[in-house]
């Protein structure tokens, strides 16, 4: 896909910095509130970012399924409950979810190599 995990980070990070500092601040509130919905509360935290990176591959969204992906890995997933998260969302969003899964499958070996060289 090109872009490796470490670009990623660097670049959301980045951006995420000029954005929060622009002086908007509504664009803080939304950030915050968006970091409150995934820590552990009903839900673990690692069931929440399966949530999201379902979300995010149904809505197809190559960015985010990293990010859900990456933050999953670091909340202890297992291989086999990401294909889990998977499948659900090749069901709710059909074929048009292949290419996105590809790129799951993809970013997760990535970031588990990542995990296993740490």
């Amino acid at each position: 896909m090109g872009e490796s995990l470490n670009e990623f980070k660097e670049y959301r990070e980045r951006m995420n910095d000029r954005i929060l500092n622009s002086g908007f601040r509504d664009f803080k509130k939304f950030f915050a509130l968006d970091n409150k919905a995934y820590i552990d509360g009903a839900l673990s935290s690692k069931v929440k970012e399966l949530m999201g990176l379902v979300a995010s591959m149904v809505l197809r969204c190559n960015d985010c399924i990293l990010y859900h992906i990456d933050k999953s890995v670091q909340a202890g997933t297992t291989q086999a409950e990401f294909y889990e998260a998977f499948n659900i969302a090749l069901i709710v969003g059909g074929s048009i979810v292949i290419p996105h899964l590809r790129f799951a499958i993809e970013k997760m070996d990535e970031c588990f190599e990542r995990e296993n060289d740490d």
